[in-house]
C-alpha cells in the first residue's frame, strides 16, 4: 500500500566533529527529533565539502580531513518541522539549515506475503 502527502524536509549541514555537551551534534539532533515525535531523521556522512570557511574537507587519502561534512535530514509536516527549529537553534553552532517543501511516498505492506 502506498500513502502520499505533502511534507517539509529540513536538512542540517554540520561537521562530523561538531559537539553539543560532549556528544556529536548530529546524534543530538536525531535523538531530539525522535523525542519530538518527528516522522523521520537520517544522517548522511559526506566524503568532501566546504562551508562558510571555504576550507575543503575531504576523505581522500592524501589529504585526510579532521571534520568531514554531515547532513541530517528531517521529514515531517511543515508545522512539526517549524516547531522543531528552536531545538536546532539550541544545538547547531556553526552550520546551515535548508527547508524544502516535498511530496512523500510511503510504502507499507498491508498483508504478509508468502
Amino acid at each position: 500500500m502506498r500513502f502520499t502527502g505533502s511534507a517539509l524536509r529540513a536538512t542540517v549541514y554540520v561537521g562530523e566533529h561538531d559537539t553539543w555537551h560532549h556528544k556529536p551534534v548530529f546524534v543530538e539532533i536525531v535523538h531530539r527529533a525522535r523525542a519530538a515525535g518527528l516522522a523521520g531523521a537520517s544522517v548522511f556522512h559526506g566524503i568532501e565539502g566546504f562551508g562558510g570557511s571555504s576550507v575543503i574537507h575531504t576523505s581522500r587519502l592524501l589529504s585526510l580531513s579532521e571534520d568531514l561534512p554531515v547532513a541530517v535530514v528531517l521529514i515531517d509536516t511543515e508545522e512539526r518541522i517549524r516547531g522543531f527549529l528552536p531545538q536546532l537553534d539550541e544545538v547547531v553552532g556553526d552550520g546551515l539549515v535548508t527547508l524544502d517543501v516535498c511530496e512523500t511516498l510511503r510504502y507499507t505492506r498491508s498483508e504478509v506475503r508468502r
